[in-house]
């Protein structure tokens, strides 16, 4: 381990502060402005790699726990608007953290300063997992600038390869025009890293009704009529209903392609993706200028360039003196209070990796989400720690929840919402209006357990209330989603 500070030939410009954050993605943002809302009187540094960082807007509570909102890219300088993007008592560096000294609680960044503090927390996020990542025809989706390269190769481009099944990938299949898209998967349906294949065939059905009305303007829609089913997991199974996935975190924010064209070069054709499903791939090479892949069923894919959207490995990429622990994940271990296994080091967001028994009803997934609520905590936690006062753990960790849009759909994801570790012993019931909503609840023992939400949010903080409380729902047996009857008026 290199230790700057016996070489007296290195010149450093030195700074002093009680709280040092990493990273200006949401966790480290909201780390920063909690410590400055709860200490404005201490000195709070922020080191960002890049003069844009990520802050929340238009926070809208759904329910108790859970919130709506909208992620914002702001300039830490920002002329225009006369507004500074975060709180007057925070310091901001443009730099990158190169080593921790954990003994003398002080860091090294790569533009040769020297800061010391008292307290750190580590937000520096994650990095795509790409496949072939030295293939300049292969683009990662992560961030803006990742995005606004998708753009400029979109331009010349007709045909394109996406791979990856999560949130990025699912709303690029939907939001890519004027271009042929070869969706490859590695499941038997869509979106399934947050929805079951049941939610997964809505949101086809749903594509396909909206495409046939745009395409028949003028003539009547057709009515459609909910659906409720109560289901085994096991007759799920062999339903094609919910199918228990590896869950992968998502890197860009709500509603981020509102803020995109993406729109290729190709002749006007069919919108629809072609799918590849239960596929993964197996080589890729270039020929004549374009990219060849082979599929693992023997297809073959000739596109311009493809897009990796396959998920995130936690991005550490510098030491420390003290070597933090890290979870078989690869992220940063913390406990219940955001603390590594360094004192004074803390760490948030899709850099850190729960280590702590987590509660009934969450579970960790690296999302926006988790990483304003991790940010938050780690804020708290460590202005305690300065005042030597005991705090507790938000109760937002008691239940997992989520809020999102896919396919144009709002989506809230509450609790087990795909029966997470629950193995087969629970029910489903579903309610689903083709084109406007599908409801799912998880429910055993009676208990409702996890739900999701799409189109229709208004039933989060009635869901929420009843997996917090453990109501018995078996005398309402299927009238709890009996689209006649308002729960709310049960229940709220």
């Amino acid at each position: 381990m290199t230790s700057y500070g016996s070489d007296d030939n290195l010149q450093f410009e030195e700074h002093s502060s009680t709280f040092l954050v990493v990273g200006g993605g949401i966790a480290g943002v909201t780390c920063a402005e909690t410590l400055a809302t709860y200490h404005p009187e201490e000195s709070i540094t922020l080191i960002t790699e890049s003069s844009i960082i990520k802050t929340i807007a238009n926070l809208e509570p759904l329910a108790r726990y859970v919130y709506k909102f909208d992620v914002k890219e702001r300039p830490l300088n920002d002329n225009n608007s006369g507004q500074a993007a975060l709180a007057p008592t925070i310091l901001t560096f443009v730099d990158r953290l190169k080593n921790i000294e954990a003994l003398d609680h002080y860091v090294i960044t790569e533009n040769g300063r020297r800061i010391y503090y008292k307290s750190i927390c580590l937000c520096t996020g994650a990095t795509p997992n790409l496949v072939l990542c030295n293939n300049p025809r292969v683009i990662g989706i992560r961030d803006t600038d990742s995005v606004l390269t998708l753009q400029k190769y979109l331009k010349n481009a007709k045909c394109v390869t996406l791979l990856g099944n999560g949130g990025i990938a699912s709303e690029l299949a939907y939001e890519l025009h004027g271009i042929e898209v070869h969706w490859v998967v590695k499941d038997n349906h869509i979106a399934s890293t947050f929805v079951d294949p049941g939610a997964a065939h809505f949101f086809q059905e749903s594509i396909r009704l909206k495409r046939s009305e745009i395409s028949n303007v003028g003539e009547k829609k057709t009515e459609t009529n909910a659906i409720v089913k109560r289901l085994r997991y096991k007759e799920a199974q062999s339903e094609e209903l919910s199918k228990e996935k590896e869950l992968h975190g998502a890197a860009l924010g709500p509603d981020w392609h509102r803020n995109f064209t993406l729109t290729g070069n190709a002749l006007p054709t069919t919108d629809s993706p072609i799918m590849h499903f239960k596929s993964h791939i197996k080589e890729m090479k270039e020929e004549n200028n374009k990219l060849i892949v082979t599929l693992s069923n023997e297809e073959y894919i000739e596109c311009d360039f493809l897009i990796s959207a396959t998920g995130v490995e936690p991005l550490h990429n510098y030491s420390c003196s003290i070597p933090l622990t890290l979870a078989a994940d690869g992220g940063i271990a913390v406990n219940d209070m955001m603390e590594t296994n360094v004192e004074g080091i803390y760490a948030a967001g899709d850099v850190c990796t729960a280590m702590w028994d987590h509660g009934k009803h969450w579970f960790q997934m690296r999302l926006w989400t988790q990483a304003r609520q991790m940010g938050c905590m780690a804020g708290r936690s460590m202005g305690a720690k300065l005042e030597k006062k005991v705090i507790y753990q938000d109760f937002c960790f008691e239940i997992f929840g989520h809020v999102t849009q896919l396919f144009s759909y709002p989506v809230v994801l509450l609790g087990l919402y795909n029966g997470q570790g629950l193995g087969t012993d629970y029910e489903l019931l579903i309610r689903s209006t083709a084109g406007k909503e599908y409801i799912k609840f998880v429910l055993q023992n009676g208990r409702l357990l996890g739900a999701i939400l799409i189109g229709n949010t208004e039933l989060a903080e009635t869901c929420e209330n009843l997996i917090l409380n453990g109501i018995d729902l078996t005398p309402y047996g299927d009238d709890i989603l009996n689209p006649d009857i308002d729960i709310e008026d049960y229940f709220d």
